[in-house]
């Protein structure tokens, strides 16, 4: 009975082993359970982000170099004109329109932000990215040939719809190519880019204006960005996507026509009122009233078009409605919105306030530039290491509003300190939290829906800029016709109609000082006003989920049982062997790689230990049994599997032609390398059955 058991045991060793060859040989379609849970975005087809992650090729890194080119210049564009822009109302005679020199450019990037979302998720992206570079370019060069205000807000706002489709594409372009657990440090390198180009822009601009000319402030953009463009075309491979076929009322469904029919109207209509109110007329003029009503009614119906239809949304309900996309949506939008107030009207105050140039303005503003780069780098890295977000995302908005409550205390005798370490604190507040939002973004969605994540991110990263700069500029304008108002013979339009630096030659010499502290007190709220917004970031930031962004096998294991047992097969108690090399030949994974399941075959080797030294004892006063050499047996086993030098069973063929199954061979005693079959598959068995639960235990944490 004990041969026959032995037998039926060796059978059962072959079954599992036929197991395994079959295993093997499925297909592709079988390895789709194993596919990582909704909560990690998959890989795209055919490929894996570890395969595509290559630091070491020249591709790869001139694929990134000219994606940070392109940011560069999209984010350059947004404040480059902060120091031009007094220059530029005084050769247009325009001062009213400085809100849309800005906010012309941010309103079509904002709106066409959700179109892009759905252009790189249907679409191919590498030729929807550089139509967006072609188009970015084109409004450039109207910018700067503009012969007048009109056209040159035309210009910007061309260049708007094509930094939409860089902005979104930049960050999607990183996505295939580094893996997750690695890319907080390259998205530190993208938050470095996109502030220093932020706060670069304005010491740009001023070399511009106060050397050359200001429109090369946007001639600048072609020669670059056609470099940009030509090695994009050369170097950059992105996996390629099947897209269904679809018709052509099939394409414009998917860009949600419905809901863009309200969306449009209803923000340009929300500047519109931010733009007159205050300025041009009272906020209860019946025009402002109209306009904001108009916005609330297209808001509703943009709302009911995303419930409604939410399978061509663009705006889906079930991202929005996440927990770390809506409050990580509204970290960005007060953060940006902060941002761009700082960086617009911390030159006016040096220019208006402190009497200097626009280049001299845009070198006092170096101190944002020096800290933001130390803390975007350190928030990369910090991030990466901790494998967290979150605590970035409450660092950044702290910091932020200390130095932006203490610009608010300076005035026309401020000394440099003061104004150069309250920038510094608000610059480094800013780096540490410009792009963790994102990163929670790319965490939190599976990969189809990460791209419309990301340009819901952008979108109100623009809007909120958008928004928040009308809203600077009208702070500016009431506060200059309040302060200015009693003046004798002071005309309230000229606040609108003269250039900003022209307005105290105008007044007369007697008058310079009040137009200076009117200057410096409007300025002051605009700058409590961005400390407000800071302070709405970092509640945003409280409503963080904390999900980890290290790979699941680098988490760490939980304590208890290794979990249940691995189903058996129907005609055998032993479940599929994993592959297994041929007798007499190595590991293929022994000089590749680790030892699978470490901590498995200790525990074995510790229990196969203490099971032969009591063998030794208990040979001392009795013969050795066959039981005492199988346990040395198998402790040795176990040894050499530890040392990564053992050998697996030979194939299922040849175990077969060696002893084949009949019912004569069923009284024969086992043969010593029978036996080392049976303990191996044993030992075998209980591997597979520790490497699912593994697997199983790293689903249920990536899913949590």
């Amino acid at each position: 009975m004990a041969a026959q058991s032995q037998s039926q045991a060796s059978i059962g060793s072959g079954q599992s082993v036929q197991a395994a060859q079959a295993e093997r040989q499925a297909e592709p379609g079988d390895a789709e359970k194993l596919s990582p849970p909704p909560s990690q975005p998959p890989p795209p087809p055919g490929s894996s982000e570890d395969e595509l992650f290559k630091p070491r090729s020249v591709r790869f890194w001139l694929t990134l170099l000219c994606n940070f080119l392109a940011l560069f210049l999209v984010a350059l564009d947004r404040t480059v004109i902060a120091t031009a822009v007094p220059r530029i109302s005084d050769e247009f005679h325009a001062l009213g329109d400085i809100g849309w020199y800005g906010s012309s450019y941010m309103l079509t990037t904002a709106c066409a932000q959700l179109l892009f979302g759905r252009i790189y998720k249907f679409y191919d992206m590498k030729w929807s990215f550089l139509l967006s570079i072609i188009v970015f370019e084109i409004g450039s060069a109207i910018c700067g040939a503009a012969p007048n205000s009109t056209a040159f807000i035309v210009g910007r706002a061309i260049a708007g719809l094509g930094s939409a489709g860089i902005f979104s594409g930049c960050l999607l372009i990183m996505i295939p190519m580094i893996p997750l657990h690695r890319r907080p440090a390259f998205q530190g390198l993208f938050g470095m880019v996109f502030g220093i180009a932020s706060v670069m822009g304005p010491l740009i601009g001023g070399g511009f204006t106060g050397g050359v000319t200001w429109r090369w402030c946007f001639y600048i953009n072609l020669p670059i960005g056609a470099v940009a463009l030509v090695f994009m075309v050369l170097c950059w491979n992105p996996p390629k996507e099947k897209h269904e076929p679809a018709n052509f009322t099939t394409h414009v469904k998917r860009l949600d026509p419905l809901g863009m029919i309200f969306f449009l109207p209803g923000v340009v209509c929300l500047f519109i009122a931010f733009q007159w109110a205050g300025s041009t007329y009272q906020w209860n003029e019946w025009r402002i009233i109209l306009l904001l009503g108009i916005f609330a009614a297209c808001t509703a119906a943009f709302v009911a078009v995303q419930i409604l239809k939410p399978e061509t949304a663009s705006v889906p309900p079930k991202v929005i409605m996440q927990r770390s996309v809506a409050f990580g949506t509204g970290f960005t939008f007060f953060l940006a919105g902060s941002m761009l107030m700082l960086v617009y009207y911390v030159p006016v105050w040096f220019q208006t306030v402190k009497q200097v140039n626009p280049m001299q303005s845009g070198i006092y503003t170096l101190p944002l530039v020096l800290s933001l780069v130390v803390s975007s780098i350190a928030s990369g890295g910090i991030t990466q290491y901790i494998g967290y977000y979150v605590p970035s995302m409450l660092v950044a908005p702290s910091i932020m509003s200390i130095g932006e409550g203490l610009l608010s205390t300076l005035n026309r005798d401020s000394p440099t300190s003061h104004w150069v370490a309250f920038q510094f604190l608000a610059g480094f507040g800013l780096g540490f939290g410009m792009q963790t939002s994102g990163l929670a973004i790319q965490t939190v969605l599976p990969r189809k829906d990460v791209s419309t994540g990301i340009a819901i991110n952008f979108f109100v990263q623009q809007l909120g800029g958008a928004v928040f700069t009308s809203v600077g500029q009208t702070i500016l304008t009431n506060m200059l016709v309040s302060e200015l108002s009693g003046l004798p013979g002071f005309d309230p339009k000229l606040v609108v109609q003269e250039g900003a630096t022209r307005l105290a030659e105008i007044v007369g010499p007697d008058n310079a000082g009040l137009v200076i502290d009117a200057y410096n007190d409007a300025c002051r709220h605009i700058f409590l006003a961005s400390m407000g917004l800071a302070f709405a970031s970092l509640l945003c930031a409280f409503g963080m989920e904390w999900k980890s962004i290290k790979k699941a096998k680098n988490r760490p294991r939980p304590p208890g049982p290794p979990g249940p047992p691995t189903p058996a097969l129907p005609d055998s108690p032993s479940p599929a062997l994993p592959d297994s090399p041929s007798p007499g030949t190595s590991s293929p994974d022994s000089s590749t790689g680790p030892m699978p399941g470490k901590p498995f075959f200790e525990g074995v080797v510790k229990r196969q230990s203490r099971m032969s030294k009591s063998s030794r004892r208990s040979s001392t006063v009795r013969p050795k049994t066959r039981d005492d050499a199988k346990s040395e047996k198998r402790h040795s086993m176990f040894e050499g599997r530890k040392q990564g030098v053992l050998t697996k069973p030979a194939p299922l063929e040849q175990a077969s032609q060696r002893r084949p199954h009949s019912s004569a061979n069923l009284s024969l005693a086992p043969a010593p390398e029978e036996k080392k079959d049976d303990m191996l598959a044993g030992a075998l068995r209980d591997w597979a059955r520790y490497s699912k639960a593994q697997e199983a235990r790293r689903e249920k944490a990536g899913l949590e």
